[in-house]
């Protein structure tokens, strides 16, 4: 069997879950040709990785301008993007209309301007794009899918849906190049992007029109100085200033993340450990969206990076019943640990109120790994053998672009104070 060739660029945090599988579980199958970043140092600690780890070869590495040279050299018929967000059309196009296919991680894009030109790409070229949204795999996400599938509920009519992350993991988009709303978004393209994925899987449907309201609320040095807190520092690493902080990042107390980012900030001026409650951060902390779909249900939704526990609530009602779930995650920061460890569920509860009879509990089986179990199912679908699939789990383009369409929708509304119709953002051709 011919092995499938693959090509990644962007060697941060969550590259490592797919170069980790590539040259272990699926090593029979296929083959990892090359890295490619802005950073040598961190391709380097890449490469180590694999070789200490798994044993497996050190892969040529590419500096991010040399990207079409690499898919010269090593015709990946793959490559894989986990790069900073606002440049994943970048490599996804040229990808694309160098021959290759592209698997991307979440989300897609970050404007509907980027997410038209990857779309028009498509078109031109007949090229696939894959969007990894593994929470779609976690055995509770698909269970929710498969009850209001089996019409156990009815027509689903309203969803509220509220997602909370803690003071850890939270607090972490406001250290990284995150905050910077141009870079990744916002939150509610960025992360919320699983999420409004989601019901879009759950439901069954596509979102026709958005509002939204968000603000920074808690990070930032101005919500700091209204509490009285003294804790004003630029990076926390080294600076005595942020001992005893709990919000601040020590890296060099890491080894992952001091070799990944501390010793790796001379080649690209890369901080990872800025201070949360510092200057420069333009994303929102705080946010409350509604949604009207395709079927005519409704969500009500909301994001809050600041608490004391992380996870999410979701409940559905439809025409006969409702279904309400509880999930709480595991806390985590990128890189800061083992990455099974990343959104792993600790605690489910699924439970359905018909309309005329006793509520029950829904049983569900924990998965391991990271994203509630959803990671290893993820990568089974993208490298493993494929298996027939009731729940159709695998994401195409078309879901990356109406997963974010929401996102930007809702940024949209923010900016101008009005509610936004999705067919106003982009043109299917």
């Amino acid at each position: 069997m011919k092995k499938v060739r693959y090509a990644l660029v962007g060697v941060g945090g969550r590259a490592r879950f797919f170069y980790n599988a590539l040259v272990s579980t699926y090593a029979s199958r296929s083959e990892l040709v090359a890295f490619c970043d802005m950073n040598q140092k961190r391709m380097d600690y890449a490469n180590t990785q694999i070789q200490k780890e798994h044993g497996a070869a050190p892969v040529k590495t590419y500096f991010h301008n040399q990207f079409e040279e690499m898919i010269q050299q090593e015709r990946p018929d793959v490559v894989i993007v986990t790069t900073i967000d606002r440049t994943h059309h970048r490599y996804i196009i040229r990808a694309m209309e160098l021959g290759c296919d592209v698997i991307t991680e979440k989300p897609m894009t970050t404007d509907a301007e980027k997410c038209q030109l990857i779309l028009d790409a498509i078109q031109r070229t007949g090229r696939e794009l894959r969007v990894t949204f593994n929470y779609r795999y976690a055995p509770h996400n698909t269970k929710l899918r498969e009850l209001i599938m089996d019409d156990v509920i009815g027509d689903v009519t309203s969803v509220h849906f509220e997602w909370l992350l803690d003071i850890n993991h939270g607090a972490d988009y406001f250290r990284r190049w995150h905050r910077d709303k141009r870079n990744s978004g916002g939150l509610l393209v960025h992360k919320a992007t699983h999420h409004f994925d989601l019901v879009n899987f759950w439901l069954g449907a596509t979102p026709v029109r958005v509002f939204a309201m968000g603000d920074l609320l808690f990070y930032g040095r101005e919500n700091a100085e209204k509490r009285g807190q003294d804790h004003f520092y630029y990076r926390a690493t080294g600076n005595p200033k942020a001992v005893g902080d709990p919000f601040a990042l020590h890296m060099d107390q890491q080894e992952s993340l001091r070799q990944m980012y501390l010793e790796a900030e001379e080649h690209d001026g890369y901080l990872r450990d800025q201070n949360v409650f510092g200057d420069g951060i333009s994303i929102e902390d705080t946010m409350a969206v509604m949604v009207k779909y395709s079927n005519r249900a409704l969500l009500t939704y909301s994001l809050n990076t600041y608490l004391p526990w992380e996870g999410f609530r979701v409940a559905f009602n439809g025409t006969k019943g409702r279904i309400q779930a509880t999930v709480c995650e595991r806390t985590y920061i990128n890189s800061g640990g083992a990455s099974e460890a990343e959104g792993a569920a600790k605690k489910v509860e699924i439970t359905v109120f018909p309309m005329f009879a006793a509520p029950y509990d829904v049983p569900i089986t924990m998965a391991a790994g990271g994203h509630g179990g959803g990671d290893p199912k993820l990568l089974q679908d993208l490298f493993g053998v494929k298996d027939e699939d009731r729940f159709r789990r695998a994401a195409t383009h078309i879901d990356g672009a109406m997963s974010i369409l929401t996102g930007i929708a809702a940024n949209e509304a923010i900016r101008k104070e009005t509610p936004i119709n999705i067919k106003d953002l982009i043109t299917w051709r």
